[in-house]
């Protein structure tokens, strides 16, 4: 799963490594502990005049579909196992036409211990080339039926980050093989050549690409790193870049 991420990089990074447009009074906090609820960077494509345009938008990190009566449904929206995606009604709608990308520099995963008893270690995994990943994501717009037509925050822009089943214990890269002992999912990360596939707004079979972005997820992910990290990223208040610091759990 993705509980918590890392997206700190400057707008002007983020749009020029997803070869994307975004709009000049676009803001975006940076954020060493991002968790779900909170309003993140997407990246999603629209045709406009007959043309393709990539851009970045801000979103909240919970998915909250059409249907909703509220919005607090988003909560408990903020992964999407990929087996299930095209039939669950929270999410089947978006993953025909509304699917995005959600950058992140690196995200945080608890190990379990050998005993219940044991604490759990924190670790942050990223990209050894320090790139973005950018996950496989969907987005939905939900208007709330308690504001007016014409009041800005009549409508809500969410987004939810895919998992799937963490790679196979025997993986003969060492990543993959200590990213299945970290944790049994794993949000799936895209190539440059998938994510051009799954930004594509067309509405396309469903089923069909997201068995494509699950059987690239491995490639992608053979190119990070692992590193324990402090505890102190379990507490949300907490945010700033020694959060991905190395540390040891051993004292």
């Amino acid at each position: 799963m993705c509980g918590r991420y890392v997206m700190a990089k400057a707008i002007g990074d983020l749009v020029a490594e997803a070869e994307a447009e975004a709009d000049a009074n676009l803001e975006l906090r940076q954020s060493w502990n991002v968790a779900p609820t909170t309003d993140v960077p997407i990246v999603l494509e629209r045709l406009i005049d007959g043309k393709l345009h990539r851009q970045v938008h801000v979103a909240k990190w919970g998915l909250v579909p059409g249907w909703a009566k509220e919005a607090s449904v988003g909560v408990r929206a903020f992964n999407a196992r990929s087996e299930t995606v095209t039939e669950k009604p929270s999410f089947r709608a978006a993953a025909k036409a509304r699917r995005c990308a959600v950058p992140a520099e690196g995200y945080y995963e608890w190990l379990a211990g050998d005993t219940s008893k044991a604490k759990k270690r924190p670790f942050y995994v990223h990209p050894a080339d320090e790139s973005l990943i950018f996950f496989a994501g969907l987005y939905e717009w939900w208007k709330d039926p308690s504001k007016e037509d014409g009041d800005p925050g009549q409508w809500l822009l969410s987004t939810t980050i895919l998992t799937c089943p963490s790679p196979a214990a025997d993986s003969e890269s060492e990543v993959l093989a200590q990213l299945h002992g970290l944790h049994d999912r794993l949000p799936i990360p895209l190539s440059k050549d998938a994510m051009a596939e799954w930004l594509d707004p067309e509405d396309k079979n469903a089923a069909e690409l997201v068995e494509m972005v699950r059987a690239g997820a491995d490639e992608v992910a053979s190119g990070w790193e692992l590193r324990e990290v402090d505890s102190a990223v379990g507490n949300v208040r907490n945010d700033g870049p020694e959060l991905v610091e190395e540390h040891s759990g051993l004292f």
